[in-house]
């Protein structure tokens, strides 16, 4: 059973389920931001950096169908890339500038991403055959 799990093809799941649940945790930690009295602009920040890297995944979402196979890994790689290294860069200059800021948009951001990938896996694995 367990062999069979990992092992099985199943097709590519939709990203807008994973990417609406990320988006709500991110919602919902703006009341803990308020109450806890956190940095809103550490927030405001994580959520900015959320709605950019997805519109990026959009974008390339958008470009690697237009292209070919061997054109669309490329674009895939170098989006995957950009979105690394931009999203680095930006909490580098945060931390920097205001670590208390840079902390918490990290840690926020963190947050929506990893219940992101969880849902992504649940609906990976939850997927028909």
């Amino acid at each position: 059973m367990f062999g069979t799990l990992f092992s099985t093809p199943r097709p590519e799941p939709g990203h807008l389920l994973p990417a609406l649940g990320g988006a709500l945790l991110i919602l919902l930690a703006l009341p803990i931001f308020v109450i806890f009295h956190l940095s809103i602009a550490g927030w405001a920040l994580a959520a900015v950096l959320w709605c950019v890297v997805h519109g990026i995944d959009l974008v390339l979402t958008q470009a690697r169908t237009r292209a070919g196979n061997v054109a669309a890994s490329g674009v895939q790689a170098f989006g995957l890339f950009f979105k690394a290294i931009g999203l680095l860069v930006v909490l580098l200059v945060a931390a920097v500038a205001n670590p208390h800021l840079a902390v918490a948009a990290a840690l926020t951001y963190a947050l929506a991403y990893t219940f992101e990938l969880g849902l992504s896996i649940v609906t990976y694995l939850g997927a028909a055959r």
